[in-house]
């Protein structure tokens, strides 16, 4: 491989268990979430493991758990010819992955280019008919949604969209796994009990300490969701509120989890696989997560990828996108960067609900894109970002 360079609802809040076995100039720093994929020292990811290993054990092993269910990649269709993956990825988490999967054909001759995923929505369009990318593999559904506003992208394959739910994909894009907001909390300070589930009552009703990453991706677009549930004035005085509160900024949501853990803060607004991965190296850390309902505390966001409508092979392309939706490939995920699979037949790593069962507000994702109006209200409201 050449390398150049994401049914009714019930009580959501839930201790987490120890982990077990667009395309133009002006998309640049609009798009958010690129950055979640940047950490690899202080993020725990894992990836430990053998590009070789049995079906099931891509990656970092996981004691005790089960084979994956779904579908597993031999009774997919074999992938033969050369292809290029734009990749928004960080290769140190889907590295092993993509190898593994080209390992598995001798005929196939798989090219990466790793990336931010604005960088790769403009280099595409700016590329014109003569970009090289059949796939793009972004970390955020608003790439996705930018590369196919432009025009960049063709129809996924309809036995590949059927997969995965109608509301983690669209005609011209699929989700590959997924990321819930949280409200990760120091259990020796709080219990559930004690969490808001209602995003809007912090930090009112929550007699604590907040942390936050508010140069961070995740927490713009969090911001951004807010904006569109809740409206400009309203954001902006929760905004307010939250600096008024003292909230500790950090640098990502990682290091506000660890700070959890470690006493500085007593709850944070993060994605939840950075609970997952402080456990994951401390299984006793003093952290638990809670989840707010129907708001935009609780947006679920997935990674995913579309076809390149200059895809010299869209069959292959739309085959690979199939691996990906694998039960190899969302067993990966689980076990190895600790997302949510989109596939119903392979289990989130911890004590998570199912997707089923989080309360998530019916929002458009792609509306998640456009950061610059969110930043701006940000800094309006006197947050440093």
């Amino acid at each position: 491989m050449a390398t150049h360079g994401s049914d009714e609802s019930v009580d959501r809040r839930r201790f987490l268990a120890a982990a077990g076995g667009v395309g133009v100039v002006g998309l640049a720093g609009c798009m958010g979430d690129d950055n979640d994929d940047g950490e690899s020292s202080d993020g725990g990811d894992g990836g430990d493991g053998d590009a070789g290993e049995s079906i099931g054990q891509i990656g970092s092993g996981r004691e005790g758990r089960d084979a994956p269910g779904g579908t597993p990649m031999a009774e997919m269709p074999d992938l033969e010819g050369e292809l290029t993956v734009y990749s928004g990825r960080g290769e140190f988490l889907v590295g092993e992955l993509v190898s593994y999967i080209e390992e598995l054909y001798d005929d196939f001759d798989l090219t990466v280019r790793y990336a931010g995923s604005t960088d790769h929505v403009n280099a595409i369009v700016n590329e014109g008919e003569g970009s090289p990318a059949d796939v793009f593999y972004s970390v955020n559904a608003g790439s996705l949604g930018a590369l196919a506003d432009a025009g960049r992208t063709q129809a996924i394959p309809d036995d590949v969209a059927e997969l995965v739910r109608e509301e983690f994909r669209t005609d011209q894009w699929i989700g590959t796994s997924g990321r819930a907001r949280t409200v990760p909390y120091n259990t020796e300070s709080f219990s559930e009990s004690g969490m808001p589930d209602d995003i809007m009552a912090y930090p009112e009703e929550f007699d604590g300490d907040l942390g936050w990453a508010p140069s961070y991706g995740s927490c713009q677009a969090f911001v951004t969701a807010m904006r569109i549930i809740e409206g400009e004035e309203t954001t902006r005085e929760w905004l307010e509120a939250v600096v008024e509160s003292g909230i500790t900024p950090y640098n990502n949501e990682f290091a506000a989890c660890q700070g959890i853990a470690d006493g500085e803060i007593d709850a944070a607004f993060t994605n939840h696989y950075y609970i997952q991965r402080v456990l994951d190296g401390n299984p006793g850390a003093s952290i638990a997560t809670a989840f707010t309902s129907g708001d935009a505390g609780a947006v679920f966001n997935v990674a995913g990828a579309a076809v390149v409508d200059t895809a010299s092979d869209a069959t292959l392309a739309g085959n690979f996108v199939r691996h990906l939706l694998s039960a190899e490939a969302q067993d990966y995920f689980a076990r190895s960067t600790f997302e949510y699979p989109l596939i119903p037949d392979v289990e989130p790593i911890g004590d998570l609900p199912t997707i089923d069962e989080l309360d998530v507000p019916d929002i458009d994702l792609a509306e998640l894109s456009d950061l610059e109006a969110t930043i701006d209200l940000m800094r309006d409201a006197g947050v440093e970002v």
